[in-house]
Order: C-alpha cells, then sequence, then structure tokens
C-alpha cells in the first residue's frame, strides 16, 4: 500500500510556486511573477517541481537575499524525491515500476526511466507491455543522449517486431541515434557508413513515409561528411608532395592526391566540393611534371594542359581562375619549348 502512494492521481501545489505567488501578493514581485500560473505536480516530485520552477523565472525572482533560502527548500524536497525513487527501484512489483518508468519519462527524467525499464524488460517480454516497454527503452536512451544504446534497442525492437506499431518510428530513431552518434571528420568514418546503410534500409522499406524527407536530408548531411574526409585525405597528400617516406609501395603523393581526389567526384558527383577537388587536381597534375625526371616531364605537362581545358570548361567563372591560367602558361611555355628544341636537333 506505501508503495502505491507513490503513483497516488492526488495533485499538490507546488510548494516553490505557492511561495513565488505569496510573495507576489505581499507586493514582493517582478515583472514577470505575476505572470506565473500555480503548477500542480504529484507528491513524490515536489523536488523536481521546485527545480522547474526556480530555473522558470531565476534571473527575475532570485536576489542575494533569497537565494540561500530557496536552494535549501529545493535541496530538502531533492532528497525527499530521492528517497521516493529508490523505494521505486527496490520494489519487485514489475507492473509497477513500469508505470512509475513512463512517469520518469513524462517528467523529462529520461536516465531514471531507462534503469526502471532495464530492469522490467525481460519480465514484460511476451505480455501485451512487451513491445511499448522496448520501443520507450529505446527512446528513453535517446532523450539521455545514449545514442548508442539507444540503436541497439530499436534495432531490437523492429527485428523482433517487424510490424509492430512503432516499427517504422524505431527504424528511423536506429538511423538518426546512429547519426548522432558519429565521429568527427578527420576520425575514421565506418559509423558514417553504418548511419547511411541504416537510413538507406529505412527508405526502402518505407519509401512513403513521413520520415521520408527528412531522413535523404540527413543522407545528403552524411555523405557531405564523407566527402569532406575524403578532401582532406586528398589536400594531405598535396600537401605532403615531394616526400616519400610514406611511398614505399613506390608512386608519389601527388599521384595519390590525383587519384583520391577523382575518386570522390565519380562518387559524389553533385558534391558542392567538386571545384575544389578539380583545382586540386590540376595543381597535382602541374606539380607532379614539375617534380619529374626529364623523361617523363613532356607528357605530365600535357596531362596538366588536358586537365587545365577541362577545369576552364566546367568553371568558366572560377575564382580559381588566375591560379589555373598561371598553372597553364608555364606548363605549356615548357611544352613549346620542348617541342622547338626537338625541331632544332632534326
Amino acid at each position: 500500500m506505501a508503495d502505491q502512494l507513490l503513483l497516488l492521481d492526488d495533485q499538490i501545489e507546488c510548494i516553490a510556486c505557492r511561495i513565488l505567488w505569496k510573495r507576489w501578493e505581499r507586493g514582493e514581485k517582478t515583472a514577470r511573477t505575476r505572470e506565473m500560473s500555480l503548477l500542480k505536480v504529484r507528491k513524490k516530485d515536489l523536488g523536481y517541481c521546485i527545480i522547474q520552477a526556480v530555473l522558470l523565472n531565476l534571473q527575475q525572482i532570485i536576489n542575494m537575499r533569497h537565494l540561500s533560502f530557496i536552494i535549501l527548500i529545493a535541496a530538502t524536497c531533492l532528497v525527499s524525491s530521492c528517497g521516493s525513487y529508490n523505494k521505486v527501484v527496490k520494489t519487485n512489483d514489475y507492473l509497477y515500476k513500469y508505470e512509475a518508468a513512463k512517469e520518469y519519462y513524462a517528467l523529462g527524467m529520461y536516465n531514471r526511466s531507462s534503469l526502471m525499464l532495464q530492469d522490467v524488460i525481460m519480465s514484460l517480454k511476451g505480455t501485451d507491455k512487451g513491445e511499448e516497454s522496448l520501443f520507450l527503452l529505446g527512446k528513453a536512451c535517446f532523450n539521455a543522449h545514449d545514442y548508442s544504446t539507444a540503436q541497439t534497442y530499436f534495432q531490437k525492437y523492429y527485428q523482433i517486431y517487424p510490424r509492430g506499431h512503432f516499427a517504422e518510428e524505431a527504424r528511423y530513431m536506429s538511423g538518426l541515434s546512429l547519426y548522432m552518434d558519429v565521429p568527427e571528420i578527420k576520425l575514421d568514418q565506418s559509423a558514417t557508413y553504418e548511419a547511411l546503410n541504416e537510413f538507406q534500409r529505412f527508405l526502402d522499406t518505407y519509401p512513403s513515409s513521413k520520415y521520408s524527407e527528412k531522413v535523404q536530408g540527413l543522407v545528403y548531411k552524411l555523405q557531405d561528411r564523407l566527402v569532406e574526409k575524403e578532401y582532406l585525405s586528398a589536400k594531405l597528400y598535396f600537401d605532403l608532395g615531394s616526400y616519400f617516406g610514406n611511398c614505399a609501395n613506390g608512386g608519389s603523393n601527388y599521384q595519390a592526391c590525383i587519384i583520391t581526389a577523382e575518386n570522390a567526384i565519380r562518387d559524389y558527383p553533385f558534391t558542392s566540393l567538386r571545384e575544389k577537388f578539380a583545382i586540386m587536381i590540376l595543381r597535382a597534375k602541374f606539380d607532379l611534371a614539375e617534380q619529374s625526371v626529364e623523361s617523363k616531364k613532356e607528357e605530365r605537362y600535357h596531362n596538366a594542359i588536358d586537365e587545365y581545358y577541362g577545369f576552364t570548361n566546367e568553371f568558366p567563372e572560377s575564382t580559381y581562375m588566375d591560379e589555373a591560367k598561371k598553372l597553364f602558361n608555364k606548363a605549356n611555355k615548357y611544352v613549346k619549348s620542348k617541342v622547338a628544341s626537338e625541331a632544332a636537333e632534326k
């Protein structure tokens, strides 16, 4: 009976709000105090309610004279709230604990909710609450920013309940959890590929879903991350230039830069970085020719000249046009001098 009192539907006025209201009636008010209405909460959540009330009007209602008083009240009620939580955790009534987990979820206390749901998830399996509890556990973990754990539960849900009530949203949330957990661009992007694959499976399964447009937008963002990763890789090769310490198997950093950039353009033809890739390829081909042995220079300068024509055709208004022309003029000058020299020898 004592445990059931924790979930009574009887509501009481929040102590913090009553204090604020009385102050306003006595004239100790601010511009926003009068706009507050009396909030109501369950008995077991007094501490939570007081913190919410204090945060709502912290700058307006608190001055140094009242600060210690309000903190004391909040701390006292928090102790009471924590005691109630501990009683719920210790109970063996898994149905009661499940209802308490839903209450904590509704209040935004996602860590508490997820811990309770993890305690009862196996007991509820096979019951009419098993499907809902598994999905709610994923949502609680997601809202608590534990995206890796959330993805595991969402994936488990749609695998166990492929036609379940929450199957579509669970598959969407699985992809979104992966999306939220992708690492920074400089690190390995395996997680980004995993998120892309999960979103693609969602689009294949639910092509007309209400989430489709949002998912497609997230797919584009993930692809942009991969393109940027490739750009940074190509730029690294270019910056290494003639350094041969990382070219144990032959080749050069300029060739690696060219291949990386060309592959990126082929794999992501509509990327916003296409122009930057193109000018990088031109630079790399020119520098490769310039630093080549004499027997390979002419051929490689011709490659740079061909690249220049391709660049100017695709980007006639490019901001890199002056640089491209300088590279072309140097390459063309070498080729012409080489042709003239060979003609003179004949």
